[in-house]
């Protein structure tokens, strides 16, 4: 007779997992474990792309700080690169000999302000590429600061939900309070899962995307004093 009653005590708790708290809970919390959830997928997937695209930038700027120094002609650097879909670092580049270039073909007249001229297309070819670099990690942000709030509201919604049942049943035993009390809390658990690895990941991303935006403003400043050297010296000849 014994173990029939714990047998009969233990099967409510039993049947408390994942699929049946979800099941189980209301019509709105499961709305909001399912909004969550699909904010969850989309923020991992926005971490994947910006890993990806960081590493990306960070090889290609590597590869072309090597060739750029190696001594090779802007010329023949330019003619290489002109026909490609660049970003990053040689992006920079392409347009910065662009204006060069076409400056140069205007004559001397157009000499004067080319440093300015130049310093600009390389100011908004930086802004450019540091507004793909960090394109979407606002949403990261939004997820990881919205995501505890909304799993709250689950919470709430759910436990107003619980202690209506448990007024209309007019039983305050454990058996009964205690399914609906998690299923309330488990939408506040799909909340935090949600946010803490959104807002750790918008962290460590912004500071990867300033770091890239960084090396692209040290070899702008680099390559506009090259440049500038060479325009004194055609205003000298």
């Amino acid at each position: 007779m014994n173990d029939v009653t714990q047998v009969a005590l233990a099967s409510p708790a039993a049947t408390i997992s994942i699929i049946s708290l979800f099941w189980q809970a209301h019509i709105i919390v499961k709305c909001v474990m399912l909004g969550l959830l699909f904010a969850s997928i989309w923020s991992w997937a926005i971490v994947v792309d910006k890993v990806l695209l960081y590493g990306r930038s960070r090889r290609q700027m590597d590869g072309f700080e090597q060739v750029f120094w190696s001594g090779q002609s802007l010329e023949e650097l330019y003619r290489a690169l002109s026909s490609r879909n660049n970003s990053g670092m040689p992006a920079l580049f392409v347009a910065a000999m662009r204006e060069w270039k076409r400056s140069h073909e205007g004559g001397r007249a157009a000499i004067g302000s080319l440093e300015q001229r130049i310093d600009k297309v390389m100011d908004v070819t930086i802004g450019r590429e540091l507004e793909r670099l960090q394109s979407k990690l606002l949403v990261l942000a939004t997820i990881g600061s919205a995501s505890p709030f909304i799993g709250l509201f689950g919470t709430v919604w759910g436990i107003m939900t619980a202690f209506t049942g448990i007024a209309a049943s007019k039983n305050t035993s454990l058996a009964i309070v205690a399914p609906g009390i998690a299923e309330a809390l488990f939408a506040t658990a799909i909340g935090l899962v949600t946010a803490i690895p959104a807002v750790i990941a918008y962290n460590v991303l912004t500071s990867d995307a300033n770091a890239l935006s960084h090396r692209l403003e040290t070899f702008a400043d680099e390559f506009s004093a090259i440049l500038s050297r060479q325009i004194d010296e055609r205003q000298a000849a």
